[in-house]
């Protein structure tokens, strides 16, 4: 199976977002083992990204653009710096997210604002810049990584939970669109993981008990090299958490008011 993927993946472009840490990082290191061509590191963390481009030194062409996703103009300008190198990209990850706890009664409209521009819209701005581009191709691979959090809605965290949820249905409806073009488009829904995420302040050490389920990023970004040759629309990680997403689906009213007091009981702590 590893040779079949490296086989798949050899001289590939690919652009990572979020690539500085966490699941960006582990999923720039996966891929320089695979024979890829060039890997695009985009992130706001310069520095960063220079850590993880010299980890990758000599296993493939690297290609440092600062960005904040969240920003439409930054973004369009990183895609013009990443076309105008390499024409085609074949693989784009968009993996950039942030996440802030909190009731939406506590929250502030630009808070929320945040997170929905940075994992919804980013993503967005980021498959526009760069989905021509494959079309003219009739080649090429979207993976978005959204979350489990995509299937269940968590008080405390309806920004996120929204964010995600629009992630799904967009790559769903973009999938549709995007039938016998040669593009294709994968979402990576993972449960907790340990990266930055839950270092925002808003999250203190509510979700300390957690920890021992979180995945190690590693985890996913496996998932997202097997994403990168799969046709599916979407890959749970792990992959029996898919059976909760069942369960929720066919029984909500069962499994909704256990998620709803879990969670809740986090925040009143």
């Amino acid at each position: 199976m590893e040779d079949f993927v490296m086989n798949k993946l050899n001289g590939k472009t690919i652009v990572v977002t979020g690539a500085s840490s966490g699941i960006g990082r582990s999923t720039v290191l996966d891929f320089a083992k695979q024979q890829v061509k060039a890997i695009i590191l985009v992130s706001r963390n310069k520095e960063r990204m220079s850590q993880v481009s010299s980890e990758i030194a000599g296993k493939c062409e690297s290609m440092l653009i600062s960005c904040d996703v969240s920003n439409k103009s930054e973004v369009t300008k990183m895609a013009n710096d990443v076309l105008s190198v390499y024409e085609h990209v074949d693989i784009l990850v968009n993996n950039a997210g942030v996440g802030i706890l909190g009731k939406v009664t506590d929250q502030s409209i630009e808070e929320i604002e945040q997170v929905t521009k940075t994992n919804y819209l980013g993503m967005v701005y980021c498959t526009k810049v760069f989905l021509d581009s494959m079309l003219r191709k009739s080649s090429g691979h979207i993976i978005n990584v959204a979350s489990l959090a995509a299937s269940f809605g968590i008080p405390g965290l309806a920004a996120y939970c929204g964010s995600k949820f629009a992630i799904l249905g967009f790559s769903e409806s973009l999938k549709h669109e995007l039938h016998g073009t040669g593009v294709r488009i994968t979402v990576v829904s993972p449960i907790g993981v340990k990266t930055n995420f839950f270092q925002h302040p808003s999250f203190g050490n509510k979700f300390k008990n957690k920890e021992r389920f979180y995945l190690d990023p590693h985890a996913v970004s496996k998932a997202i090299i097997r994403a990168s040759t799969s046709n599916r629309l979407e890959i749970v990680v792990p992959f029996y958490m898919r059976g909760g997403v069942w369960l929720k689906n066919t029984i909500p009213y069962l499994v909704n008011p256990v998620v709803g007091s879990s969670f809740r009981r986090l925040l009143d702590n």
